[in-house]
């Protein structure tokens, strides 16, 4: 039976994506960084929820070798924890810079960096990256996120060119807008980190926190994730990125066939 490593399953994509595949007879490793969400991943029937902060090396350590001593190998770890840290990039400081890295870029290498050798001891492996449709354009007020994902891009597709004839298939999820505590825990960054009060983007952030339950366009449910990384667990060779919603394929399309000053001009429309 194939087997799964998930981090960031306390909520959203995580959680439900290893709700789904636990359905479809998929033995999955759900982690998450707080004690409590592991008692809530267990609650739901998750015999193997793990603790796991991604920032810290010994514990990515420790979880890969407690599957590996129950399963003999790992056949797919899927990259998903992050979060996103609104506001401009003046107002973003050098060092809430530095910690989107650590959780969404940083992390990510050492977890990759880490399950490596095992895929490659074992002959395969699939590796699945969390991008995002911000790891291709850029939205007004994103900096610090569009940064972190286009980092995992440039990884992701170096990654792809070193590991060929491997076996061992890294894979890039771009998706778009999903139902989760996304928003909202950017909303929380964005009042924690951010001097909004003296910002010359006051006004601009503020009808962002009041619309932040509003629809928001193309959305759709955690499972559209799911059911891609239940394909690429399917696949013997996986493709090598993958678009969810709409938004997605719409943006990844403009990126290729408009200028710069008229994408530019779309995106400021979106912001």
């Amino acid at each position: 039976m194939t087997n799964i490593i998930i981090t960031g399953c306390s909520t959203g994509i995580g959680l439900e994506t290893a709700k789904y595949l636990q359905d479809k007879f998929i033995t999955v490793y759900p982690t998450a960084r707080e004690s409590k969400d592991i008692e809530m991943l267990k609650e739901l029937g998750f015999e193997h929820a793990m603790q796991l902060d991604v920032r810290k090396p010994e514990m990515i350590t420790a979880v890969i070798e407690k599957v590996l001593a129950l399963e003999g190998r790992i056949d797919v770890w899927f990259n998903n924890a992050g979060y996103g840290q609104p506001g401009a990039i003046e107002d973003i400081t050098t060092e809430t810079l530095r910690q989107q890295f650590e959780t969404n870029v940083f992390a990510l290498h050492e977890c990759t960096r880490q399950i490596i050798p095992v895929m490659r001891k074992q002959g395969e492996g699939k590796i699945i990256q969390h991008s995002s449709v911000l790891g291709l354009i850029s939205l007004f007020g994103r900096g610090s996120y569009n940064a972190s994902k286009y980092a995992i891009e440039g990884l992701t597709d170096t990654l792809r060119l070193e590991l060929k004839g491997t076996n061992i298939y890294p894979v890039l999820l771009n998706t778009g807008p999903i139902t989760s505590h996304f928003r909202k825990t950017a909303m929380k960054k964005l009042q924690e980190n951010v001097d909004i009060e003296h910002s010359v983007f006051k006004e601009k952030y503020q009808n962002n926190i009041a619309g932040n339950h509003k629809k928001v366009p193309f959305n759709e449910e955690a499972t559209a994730v799911a059911l891609v990384v239940h394909k690429i667990i399917l696949a013997n060779r996986p493709n090598p990125r993958y678009y969810i919603t709409t938004a997605t394929y719409l943006l990844g399309y403009f990126k290729r066939v408009l200028s710069t000053t008229l994408l530019d001009k779309i995106l400021i429309k979106l912001s």
